[in-house]
């Protein structure tokens, strides 16, 4: 056993995991258990034995705070060597240590360890692990710890389930965010039940594994909305999510009543000149007492989004990226979660809405309609949400 007892700052849920005796430990954990600071003493603690070991990152961004622990460790330990190019701490005399990451696999083909730490393992393709990570612990009769809040149904749930069926050269354990002990983590975790959704709160902080597919549900019990004409002394929001003239999408505009928290109107244009767009959004915005737009800023956008804001028209311009829509759908899903949004029975809306999808690609999220169909009604429905949820008209105007 390379693994000294000095594992005293530990809690007893970890050191139970770390001194479990099965080679692969696939450990599920939420959010803020206290990974990084099982992973690091662990990492340090080995190589002051003699071990080898590598801890692995998804990327070299998620990397760098595991390298910022090996460096405040090293200060504790004679006779190190800190090679910060390669990133490894190498003890004269005993063992080292070293950061990899899974988006780089080939640093680690030829090496050979006796504690390979995998970090949010679940972000990894299922081969870094089978085809790089398991040859490296061969030589040595290596442990492997897999640790990471789950991402769907995949390699790394098999990896879990594998684990709970054996126990013995394989053992799974399951460490919801509530196992750390500490008041603010025991806050966060009270926070998130209140503030995500039941699916997020499950998978990203109950440490449950949740299939990946059709992203919202109550999608009909919240379309309770209909038409309605603008009525006097309320605030709407209109979201915009834009198409080119020429091609299959379209340009949607969705007009939210903000004290209701309900659709008021739909529009979708195929095929339309922007100028004919722009008219049609003018009018909108005349008739829905001057409402607030939402617009996406991306490419096309920026030009009229720019082009109405010359004109004087309240528009905020939304740019589109992994982490936005990330907020804007998570946002979306919560209010059908929770049935806050009442939305029009459209058959358009209502099969995009059930269709839409949450994925992993890399390791993370990303969000769409299946292969042909089509999303824009979602998006514009998620940025008029995204005004109304904000605040309403105190903030946004």
């Amino acid at each position: 056993n390379l693994i000294t007892p000095n594992l005293s700052v530990l809690r007893p849920d970890q050191r139970t995991i770390v001194e479990h005796p099965a080679k692969v430990k696939v450990v599920c954990m939420g959010r803020r258990w206290g990974k990084t600071m099982m992973a690091g003493v662990l990492t340090a603690e080995a190589a002051k034995c003699g071990a080898h070991v590598a801890w692995v990152a998804p990327t070299y961004a998620n990397s760098r705070p595991l390298w910022r622990f090996l460096e405040m460790a090293s200060a504790q330990v004679p006779k190190v060597t800190l090679k910060r190019v390669d990133r490894e701490m190498v003890i004269d005399g005993a063992g080292r240590a070293g950061i990899y990451t899974a988006d780089n696999p080939v640093a680690m083909r030829g090496e050979d360890f006796d504690i390979v730490i995998c970090d949010e393992a679940a972000q990894y393709s299922p081969e870094v692990w089978s085809d790089v990570i398991m040859p490296t612990l061969a030589d040595r009769d290596g442990t492997a710890f897999l640790i990471s809040t789950p991402k769907g149904k995949n390699w790394f749930y098999e990896e879990y389930m594998r684990g709970r069926a054996d126990g013995s050269e394989q053992a799974a354990f399951n460490a919801p965010s509530a196992a750390n002990p500490l008041p603010n983590i025991q806050k966060a975790a009270r926070l998130a039940r209140e503030r995500v959704s039941e699916r997020t709160y499950r998978q990203e902080w109950l440490a449950e594994f949740v299939q990946d597919g059709a992203l919202f549900v109550n999608v009909e019990a919240c379309a309770t909305a209909v038409p309605t004409s603008p009525q006097p002394g309320r605030h709407y929001v209109i979201g915009v999510d834009w198409a080119r003239s020429a091609g299959g999408d379209y340009t949607v505009f969705a007009v939210m009543d903000a004290q209701e928290r309900s659709m008021a109107h739909l529009v979708r244009l195929s095929g339309q000149a922007f100028d004919v767009q722009l008219d049609r959004l003018r009018e909108l915005w005349q008739n829905y007492n001057q409402a607030h737009i939402v617009a996406e800023y991306n490419s096309m956008g920026a030009p009229l989004v720019e082009r109405l804001q010359m004109e004087g028209l309240p528009v905020t311009g939304f740019v589109t990226t992994a982490a936005s829509k990330h907020t804007i759908i998570t946002g979306l899903e919560l209010a059908f979660d929770r049935q806050e949004i009442a939305v029009l029975s459209d058959p358009a809306l209502l099969v995009e809405l059930n269709a839409f999808e949450r994925k992993e690609r890399a390791g993370l999220p990303s969000y769409s309609a299946p292969t042909g169909q089509h999303d824009d009604t979602v998006i514009a429905l998620a940025l008029a949400w995204h005004g109304v949820d904000r605040g309403g008209p105190a903030v946004i105007w």
